[in-house]
């Protein structure tokens, strides 16, 4: 029994980080209908900055601000400058989604030649040794931060989207674009805040992420998949659906590293996927999406 809560409280920390991910591309994929495929990569970008800047002997604070900021502006610049353009030339939302590939392309071969392709440690001024005994639990000082900010990043989303008037105009423009505008709500300054919220807890999972994984130009990769795994099995155009579909995927890879096999973890979380896909091709809180014409 011991084990078993062990493996569930590492499970849900693993799986706020899918979660934060998984919120970035259900966010993208409701306002947009597209789905970005360099979120992974700008949140590498992102890590890479807050690197440089610590060796610089810039503070925590400023380098991990300066990181999100920095992807957040990436992501908005995206948007205007080529997603723009490319919708008024009426082009497809698949040429959009290869356009979000091309970005990330470009900056794995930027990050590649200016930061190197070594593996490195990620500093971080929460210790993933230092462990504190909590009853029949042992956590890592860590996965404390990691749950900690999960929650909180949750929270102030919810109170984003749900409580005030920013979010409204974001949910206006996800559910119905064209009423929108005839509102005169600023849908394009809507939808670029959108993509720069986004990168922004993109980057923030990747600054959690990088002392456990070691920063290399790929190491969003795996989680951006499992962020992408989990807002899927949540319902890719539900936002507490991404939060739901992370944590169930952290604990499944968890429980199964634990009891079956470190080589069978992945396995199983997919399979659950496909399992609930069967039954609710939409995911676990997704509702049909209807276009309106």
């Amino acid at each position: 029994m011991e084990n078993f809560m062990q493996y569930i409280v590492s499970g849900i920390g693993t799986g706020s980080l899918y979660a934060i991910v998984a919120l970035g591309l259900a966010l993208i994929y409701r306002s947009t209908r597209i789905l970005n495929f360099a979120h992974g990569d700008v949140s590498t970008a992102g890590v890479y900055l807050a690197i440089t800047l610590l060796g610089m002997n810039f503070g925590y604070g400023i380098a991990y601000a300066a990181a999100i900021l920095f992807g957040a502006v990436i992501a908005m610049a995206f948007y205007f400058i080529v997603l723009v353009p490319a919708q008024r030339r009426e082009s497809t939302p698949l040429s959009q989604i290869i356009l979000t590939i091309a970005l990330g392309l470009i900056i794995q071969g930027l990050v590649s030649y200016l930061g190197g392709t070594e593996p490195q440690a990620f500093p971080h001024p929460l210790s993933d040794s230092t462990v504190y005994k909590m009853g029949p639990l042992v956590i890592s000082e860590l996965s404390i931060g990691t749950i900690s900010a999960g929650l909180i990043l949750c929270l102030l989303f919810y109170i984003l989207i749900q409580k005030t008037k920013l979010g409204l105009a974001m949910r206006a423009v996800s559910e119905n674009l064209p009423a929108a505008q005839t509102m005169s709500i600023p849908t394009r300054k809507i939808l670029a805040f959108s993509w720069s919220l986004a990168a922004a807890l993109g980057v923030t999972a990747g600054l959690f992420l990088a002392p456990v994984l070691l920063l290399e130009p790929f190491f969003m990769l795996e989680p951006f998949l499992k962020g992408f795994a989990a807002a899927i099995l949540g319902g890719l155009n539900s936002l507490p659906g991404a939060i739901v579909g992370g944590l169930i995927l952290g604990v499944a890879e968890s429980l199964a590293g634990g009891f079956i096999s470190i080589a069978f973890k992945n396995t199983l979380a997919f399979l659950i996927i496909i399992l609930v896909l069967l039954f609710r091709p939409e995911g676990l809180l997704g509702k049909e999406f209807i276009e309106r014409v």
